[in-house]
């Protein structure tokens, strides 16, 4: 990852700081450049990640290494990502740093607190400026208690949120904070690039536009801020021993690769041809096996050599109300899922009905679609095709779908019905004993 014997920069040439006089956020790229100037790396060997806010402006201050713009708060997360293919799966030199605000650190401090309890390779720079300046100088949580903004005027009520605490709690390895004219801000920045895993750096500074015009608030006074607020200064953790995640990924992942349950493929057993798309409306109750059975349906279409889609459907609440599935199977490659025009469709339980009439199927059907339900449902329409089965009673409500598939691949062949036959028995044992005596006559 070195550059040359001698260190050159990796800012534009002849850039001009675009922040308002006296920013913090000048002296934190001048000292990030600095940093990389120290370590000697390559400028292809380096991701410069940002998102909204002043500091993100620093995209186009550095043209000599990638950079990457991304959503407000979402810049860690991406990050993690970029650092992360490049560990596992390319060259393993990419140094990903990470320049975010205060606001966006919070946005987004899930995505700081995940890369902290993974320990991917990534540096997290936080302008601390204690508020948004970007968008008008609102509270941020790292605000400190009785530092004013547009929306605390008469000071932040609540204290402000410990991020590098909050950083230890998540495991990180490196840890620091710093004012942005501690004179060895280089070199801390610099260590926390070099540190192999996560490391963060917050980084105390002011906002001249809007901290210093609400604020009695000079730069030899954020020390004493960060004390009153109980924020420790200076290289808080430098703890090398957990293992960097690319590594950890391949001593847990790659060595016990022929240990993971190989994915299940279907094969086709037949080149069974139907002349047009088949759709199956399914619904019935959550828990009564509406969707399996649906995906035995789907199995058995593809060993017949038929194109298929399933779509399904259910409350967020899993366990009750209704299960719904959509199945298409057709000689042709399929370009959606869902069902326009039903050919059959299954009713099994009144939260099935109710579902199907919420969402209008009976507006998706034709003067050919077969209704298949069970003999307790009364579908209140006239002139339709229904024929009323007694499959709760023979089935049992945990496969009264099931025997409704089963009912129409028999009798009307889609496809050969011993196909679906054998996965049935593969599923619950021999064909002909999972159903009650007298199903098979229906």
């Amino acid at each position: 990852m070195m550059q040359t014997e001698e260190a050159c920069s990796y800012m534009t040439f002849g850039a001009v700081m675009p922040f308002c006089k006296g920013c913090g956020h000048s002296n934190i790229l001048k000292k990030l450049n600095d940093a990389m100037q120290m370590l000697h790396l390559d400028p292809m060997d380096v991701c410069l990640v940002t998102d909204i806010g002043c500091i993100g402006l620093a995209d186009a201050l550095f043209d000599k290494v990638h950079t990457v713009h991304t959503t407000h708060g979402r810049s860690t997360g991406f990050a993690t990502g970029i650092a992360v293919a490049d560990k596992v799966l390319a060259q393993k030199k990419l140094k990903t740093i990470v320049l975010i605000g205060d606001g966006g650190s919070m946005i987004g401090l899930l995505h700081i607190v995940n890369a902290a309890l993974m320990n991917a390779d990534v540096t997290v720079i936080v302008a601390n400026n204690f508020l948004f300046g970007m968008t008008g100088g609102q509270t941020s949580s790292l605000t400190p208690e009785h530092f004013n903004t547009i929306t605390s005027p008469f000071g932040s009520m609540n204290p402000s949120l410990d991020i590098c605490s909050i950083a230890d709690a998540s495991k990180a390895g490196f840890i620091a904070r710093k004012t942005a004219t501690d004179k060895d801000l280089t070199q801390v920045i610099a260590d926390a690039i070099a540190f192999g895993g996560f490391s963060i750096v917050e980084v105390l500074e002011l906002c001249t536009e809007h901290g210093t015009k609400r604020n009695d608030l000079k730069g030899n006074m954020l020390a004493k801020m960060a004390e009153a607020e109980g924020h420790e200064l200076g290289i808080l953790k430098n703890d090398p021993l957990r293992k960097e995640f690319s590594l950890k990924y391949h001593d847990d992942v790659e060595v016990h690769k022929g240990e993971i349950k190989p994915l299940k493929f279907v094969e086709p057993l037949d080149n069974y041809n139907i002349n047009r798309a088949n759709g199956f409306v399914i619904a019935g109750s959550a828990g009564e096996r509406v969707q399996s059975s649906a995906g035995m349906l789907s199995e058995a279409s593809i060993k017949s050599g038929l194109n298929v889609t399933q779509k399904n459907d259910n409350p967020v609440t899993q366990g009750s109300g209704f299960s719904l599935s959509e199945v298409i199977i057709s000689p042709n490659e399929i370009n959606y899922t869902g069902v326009s025009s039903a050919d059959y469709v299954i009713v099994v339980s009144e939260n099935g009905l109710k579902e199907l009439k919420g969402q209008k199927i009976f507006g998706r059907i034709n003067d050919k679609t077969m209704f298949i339900v069970d003999e307790s449902i009364d579908l209140g329409k006239e002139g339709l095709n229904v024929l009323s089965l007694p499959l709760r009673k023979y089935c049992g409500a945990d496969k009264a779908a099931l025997g409704a598939v089963d009912y129409i691949i028999r009798k009307f062949e889609p496809f050969p019905h011993e196909i679906f036959a054998g996965i049935i028995a593969k599923k619950f044992g021999e064909y002909g004993k999972i159903f009650k005596e007298g199903y098979y006559e229906l």
